[in-house]
């Protein structure tokens, strides 16, 4: 399957606002979004121009699409910190799209644009320990297992262990991951 990711658009907003009030995917996320609407997601999408140029602590959203330029997902790099060479990861997709090897192919792709364009050394994530399905993808997509913080977040009503994982740019020109897509 071919997929690529490009900067998010207008278009991307009905597909984004259905993982966003999907509840099963939702309760992934520490951040409800649930209550978003429509003119709130094109909103977002309308502002999330790439920049030319990265400055301290930019977020990079991409809309991850098929050949026929449907939205899929979102994949992004956030809170990019210059001084110290490192981001945040973070992906969700589309019920339809989960399960098919998408979000390793976009991962790959936005692990590429950070160490290959952006010239970052290091590329961390968080996730709830109880997210297993995401652990899998993150693990076979070489992210490290760094350490967990127990009872960390208090999230519909029960505290909540987080997990954190990390990439290196060594990690990721010694891996197999860089060749696909």
């Amino acid at each position: 399957m071919k997929i690529l990711i490009r900067e998010l658009k207008e278009k991307d907003a009905p597909y984004m606002l259905e993982w966003m009030h999907d509840h099963d995917i939702q309760k992934c996320f520490r951040k409800k979004m649930i209550n978003n609407t429509i003119d709130i997601v094109r909103e977002f999408c309308i502002s999330s121009k790439i920049p030319t140029y990265l400055k301290q602590f930019d977020n990079l959203h991409f809309a991850i699409v098929d050949i026929s330029d449907e939205y899929l997902g979102t994949v992004s790099l956030k809170k990019i910190d210059l001084e110290n060479s490192c981001a945040e990861y973070a992906i969700c997709l589309r019920k339809k799209a989960q399960g098919k090897g998408i979000a390793y192919i976009a991962t790959n792709k936005i692990l590429k644009k950070a160490f290959n364009d952006y010239g970052l050394h290091r590329v961390y994530l968080n996730v709830f320990s109880d997210n297993t399905t995401a652990i899998q993808l993150y693990e076979r997509c070489g992210f490290i297992f760094e350490g967990e913080f127990r009872d960390h977040l208090f999230v519909n009503g029960k505290f909540k262990n987080l997990k954190w994982y990390g990439m290196l740019r060594s990690d990721f020109l010694n891996s197999t991951l860089k060749t696909v897509g």
